[in-house]
C-alpha cells in the first residue's frame, strides 16, 4: 500500500465530535463507503493483501464488517461466515460470550459454517479494544478452522486492541489509524 492510498483512505474517514459521548471522537466509515473511489480502493489494498494466502472465508463481524466482508469475499472469490449478535441467526448456531468494559455480549454463528479445512480472514470496519475480535476468533478456533489475520479499515491504537490480540495470538493489520 502506497503512502498516498493510506492518505485517501484515511482522508475519507469522517470524524464526528462528542459522538456517542461528549469526549468522544466517533470515526465514521459512511464518507468512504460514498465515495466509489475510497471504497474501491480499500477493497483492492485488501484483495492484494491477501489474494495469495490461502482464504477460504471471510469471518465479517456485525454489522459494518459485513460491508467490507462481502466485497472483499466476492473479489477474493470466497465465501463469507456471518458472525452476529444473539438472536439474528436461524437454525443451529455455536456462541461466543465475550466481556465488554460495562458488562458482556455474544457472537453467534451457524453451527457448519466452517470446517477444519478452511483458513479464514475475520473483518470489521474498525479495531478498538480487540474484545468483540478475540471471540471471534475464539468462535471460529472452536470450529476447527484456522484464523490467518483480522483485518480493519481503521484502528484506534490507544485503546489498546493490536496489544491485545497480538497477546491472543491474533495478526492483525490496518489501513488507517486514528
Amino acid at each position: 500500500m502506497t503512502n498516498s492510498t493510506t492518505t485517501d483512505i484515511r482522508d475519507s474517514i469522517g470524524s464526528i465530535k462528542d459522538y456517542p459521548k461528549p469526549g468522544v471522537i466517533f470515526r465514521d466509515i459512511t464518507p468512504l463507503l460514498q465515495d466509489a473511489t475510497a471504497f474501491r480502493c480499500a477493497v483492492d489494498v485488501l484483495k492484494h493483501r491477501y489474494s495469495k494466502s490461502g482464504i477460504t472465508q471471510i469471518a465479517a463481524i456485525e454489522a459494518r464488517g459485513f460491508i467490507f466482508g462481502s466485497a472483499l469475499a466476492y473479489a477474493m472469490g470466497c465465501g463469507v461466515t456471518l458472525l452476529r449478535k444473539p438472536g439474528k441467526l436461524p437454525g443451529k448456531i455455536v456462541s461466543q460470550s465475550y466481556q465488554l468494559e460495562y458488562g458482556s455480549d455474544q457472537l453467534q454463528m451457524h453451527e457448519n459454517a466452517l470446517t477444519e479445512d478452511d483458513r479464514v480472514l475475520i473483518i470489521d470496519d474498525l479495531l478498538a479494544t480487540g474484545g468483540t475480535v478475540i471471540a471471534a476468533n475464539q468462535l471460529i478456533a472452536s470450529a476447527g478452522a484456522e484464523v490467518a489475520e483480522a483485518a480493519f479499515i481503521v484502528s484506534l491504537p490507544e485503546l489498546g486492541g493490536e496489544d491485545k490480540l497480538q497477546h491472543a495470538g491474533v495478526a492483525c493489520y490496518t489501513l488507517c489509524q486514528f
